[in-house]
């Protein structure tokens, strides 16, 4: 593998997303909520876009929800989208980038918020354990219910409590599978 970066493929450069990052921000604590930010941002607009084409297929096939309106439920609840199916290209683009840009932000948000509290709390506690990641995975939790819209305080104790079990529940499974 070549190191010189004009010959460097798009391949050799995701080979070494893994060994030492693309941020060099001057801390550890600021590389890693960085590149966690970004690998999540990445997931999230692809999964906003799949979804859009889910859509967009489902829209041409003639098995559309009543009404016109894009649905999709998430968490039990239903989240419309209804300016993706626009009157024009031009405003279902619009959506499209829009949502994108949201759940980017939002995936991101969580990665890197997550990633930087553990990573703080095991400097400071100098342990990594199952409380750094219930404290990280809670105060994840309601970053999260804050983003989205009309978000009640049971919203956010429930997201809190989510956070804090499935990120404990992954750092207790840790080494088992």
């Amino acid at each position: 593998m070549s190191s010189n970066l004009e010959t460097r493929s798009l391949l050799d450069e995701l080979r070494d997303f893994d060994k030492g990052g693309f941020f060099d921000l001057g801390h550890p604590l600021l590389n890693r909520i960085a590149e966690s930010f970004v690998k999540a941002a990445g997931i999230g607009a692809i999964q906003a876009v799949s979804r859009e084409a889910y859509f967009t297929a489902i829209e041409g096939s003639g098995l559309e929800s009543p009404g016109g309106v894009t649905e999709v439920t998430v968490g039990g609840k239903k989240q419309r989208f209804p300016d993706l199916k626009g009157e024009s290209n031009r405003k279902s683009l619009e959506a499209l980038v829009k949502s994108t840009g949201k759940e980017s932000l939002q995936w991101g948000l969580a990665a890197g918020m997550y990633s930087g509290l553990t990573y703080g709390l095991k400097e400071a506690r100098g342990a990594h354990d199952w409380k750094n990641s219930a404290v990280a995975g809670a105060v994840t939790g309601v970053a999260l219910a804050l983003t989205s819209d009309d978000t009640s305080h049971e919203q956010i104790v429930q997201c809190a409590i989510t956070g804090a079990a499935i990120s404990t529940a992954a750092n207790l499974l840790t080494g088992i599978f």
